[in-house]
């Protein structure tokens, strides 16, 4: 599957529905290189890393992590460099390592989930990794003509969620923030939500990428955040 470009200097690979392999992005400033989220395997790492090979782009020197979901975390393991995420995050994937630690629990997450069987098919393993470094509210990376802006933000998603914005592509990254808690019984908060559009209102941005669709407008979007609005 090739990268595509959503501006000069930020390419994404799409996401993969059969496998439920979130999209992937590519900051590439002119000093570091960042990618969002680490993908569900190692295998799908190894894909970007391919996709990234043939543009002629190098591998990650920083993976931020959106949230701890197994599609965005589970490849972390096998990313080149640092890899960053909030410290809620961090908690979660420390909590399930623990759990990983007790056979049954592989099983479990094979079981409870057709995508993740279909990914950790004739028996790969399953790797869980925290990431490098963690941070608390925000983080702003200066990538050398790209600025990367991490903050935690409120979402019906997950009570980690991250979100980044690239001010001079005018482009905010969401990851899985809009969507309902799978978690949850697939509970829409809608205070949560409410929330999340206000900071997406906010924001100076043309684009809007989530991780399981192709880049929305921020009109786009919107106007479907407001279409389930209680």
């Amino acid at each position: 599957m090739e990268l595509r470009k959503i501006a000069d200097r930020v390419f994404y690979h799409p996401h993969q529905p059969e496998t439920d392999r979130p999209m992937l992005a590519y900051l590439n400033g002119e000093q570091y290189t960042l990618a969002i989220d680490a993908g569900n395997s190692a295998d799908h790492v190894e894909e970007f890393y391919q996709a990234l090979q043939d543009k002629e782009l190098c591998r990650p020197d920083f993976t931020v992590i959106t949230h701890w979901h197994w599609d965005h975390t589970f490849g972390m393991h096998h990313v080149h460099g640092i890899s960053l995420a909030h410290r809620k995050t961090n908690e979660y994937l420390k909590r399930e390592r623990e759990r990983l630690a007790d056979p049954g629990y592989s099983d479990f997450l094979r079981a409870d989930d057709e995508f993740l069987r279909r990914e950790y098919e004739n028996g790969k393993d399953i790797i869980i990794r925290p990431a490098d470094l963690e941070f608390e509210e925000s983080l702003t990376l200066f990538l050398g003509g790209l600025t990367a802006r991490i903050f935690h933000t409120q979402s019906p998603h997950s009570e980690d969620s991250v979100l980044l914005y690239v001010p001079k592509e005018k482009i905010l990254f969401l990851g899985d923030a809009t969507s309902e808690d799978f978690y949850q019984g697939g509970y829409m908060d809608q205070s949560k939500l409410r929330a999340l559009i206000r900071v997406i209102e906010r924001t100076e941005c043309r684009w809007c990428v989530l991780s399981h669709t192709e880049p929305l407008t921020k009109g786009e979007l919107l106007e479907y955040l407001y279409s389930i609005q209680a």
